[in-house]
């Protein structure tokens, strides 16, 4: 039986809310003795927290984690997804033990190297190259190992011109191409990358998402990672944990875990009667054969109608773009009435907008993601504000039956010559 590199058991982390010390070392111990070894009443709480029955409830603390529970074997690749202030990072402080859990046990087999903040583990007065000692001595590992892998962290960082400046004059960027290239190339088992890679640009991004995928695949290492590009996590990763607000929902394979997750983050599939900042958007929905739905025949007309009003300020002509996103986040279309040159003129300040899609463009079966975004004196996006399917089958005109997964997400009508020679 394989057992995992890394096991989580009713893994629990709180913090205490608001000041819990009193300003002077003789005044908390006095609080100690009173309330932990005598029982009674704090001498220190004011009024309005000795009649607040919410702080006797619950002692002010925030439970960021609740009941966790899962394993992770060798070689694989987890994301981590959730939304802001779920919980991941707390997570991942507990597995790197830069914090400790109030309640249950992690054990791990192997050494971690994390990467959890810009600047995780550098000292700012010591140089890259020292602090690529630093590092490893923290991992355990000898000089002479450190020295047969320092060259190729050099080169894969892209700072060999900076390696002997002190790092606090490196900038955010340098400091995560330095870190990454540290982390991933010492000689630990487990490898855990929090959100920080956002902080690189597009090519270096890709070039850390390639070496990860050559840890956990070609190696046999096990990568954590938490990030919200939804593209970069199913590129990676062949499971997906799922937390919301501080528990675990599932554990899951990693498209299936985006989907559930895409799924709670999405709103409805109508939407009536939302309050932007300065515009009710009394109706969002898709109309296919004149009729209200979420799901679609492929290749079927479909149209977006849109009503809003201004509350406030009514501008003198605004714009509305909607972007369809596929089901990892990234942006398939815009819709634009700037880019068709339509200005949205709002007299009375309400208006109702129609974009019609014909049968030209046609997305391959698959669920959709639609983004919003007003353009006026304030430029006000809002993100997976509806989400709809497509489905296909041979009755709706297709030649064939397809799937998205297997030949992307968009129909182009194409006519093809073939010559006998």
């Amino acid at each position: 039986m394989i057992k995992p590199v890394i096991q989580v058991e009713n893994l629990a982390k709180a913090y205490q809310l608001g000041q819990f010390g009193t300003g002077t070392l003789s005044r908390d111990f006095q609080r100690f003795w009173t309330t932990r070894i005598l029982g009674k009443e704090d001498p220190y709480l004011k009024i309005e927290e000795k009649t607040s029955s919410h702080s006797k409830n619950n002692n002010d603390l925030f439970w960021s984690l609740r009941d966790i529970n899962f394993d992770v074997f060798q070689g694989d690749a987890v994301g981590i997804i959730g939304k802001n202030g779920a919980g991941k990072s707390t997570l991942l402080k507990l597995l790197s033990r830069v914090t400790s859990p109030t309640k249950g046990q992690i054990k791990v087999k192997g050494r971690i190297a994390s990467l959890l903040e810009v600047g995780t583990g550098f000292h700012p007065e010591l140089t890259g190259r020292e602090n690529i000692f630093l590092n490893g001595a923290i991992l355990g590992m000898r000089k002479s190992e450190i020295n047969k892998k320092l060259d190729e962290i050099i080169y894969f960082s892209g700072v060999e011109r900076y390696i002997d400046t002190p790092v606090k004059r490196y900038s955010s960027g340098m400091y995560v191409r330095l870190a990454f290239a540290v982390a991933a190339h010492l000689e630990s088992e487990i490898l855990i990358v929090d959100e920080v890679l956002a902080v690189g640009d597009a090519e270096f991004q890709k070039k850390c998402l390639g070496k990860m995928s050559d840890i956990s695949k070609g190696e046999g290492r096990t990568v954590l990672f938490v990030s919200h590009n939804m593209a970069a996590v199913k590129a990676l990763c062949n499971r997906g944990i799922v937390i919301e607000k501080g528990t675990l929902k599932q554990s899951l394979p990693i498209n299936d875990a985006i989907n559930l997750y895409l799924e709670e983050s999405s709103y409805l599939q109508q939407i009536t009667n939302y309050n932007f900042e300065n515009v009710n958007l009394t109706t969002f929905e898709i109309l296919s054969n004149g009729k209200s739905c979420s799901t679609i025949q492929a290749f079927e007309p479909l149209c977006f109608n849109i009503e809003y009003e201004y509350l406030n300020t009514i501008p003198l002509e605004t714009h509305l773009e909607l972007f369809i996103k596929n089901k990892s986040g990234i942006i398939i279309t815009t819709l634009s009435t700037w880019l068709s040159a339509k200005t949205i003129i709002p007299k009375n300040g309400k208006l109702k907008i129609k974009c019609y899609l014909n049968s030209g463009f046609s997305l391959l079966e698959g669920s959709y993601l639609v983004d919003i975004r007003i353009v006026d004196v304030i430029n006000q996006t809002y993100e997976n504000i509806l989400t709809f399917d497509i489905i296909n089958s041979l009755e709706s005109g297709y030649i064939r039956e397809v799937q998205s997964q297997y030949f992307g997400t968009v129909y182009t009508p194409n006519m093809w010559e073939i010559l006998n020679i």
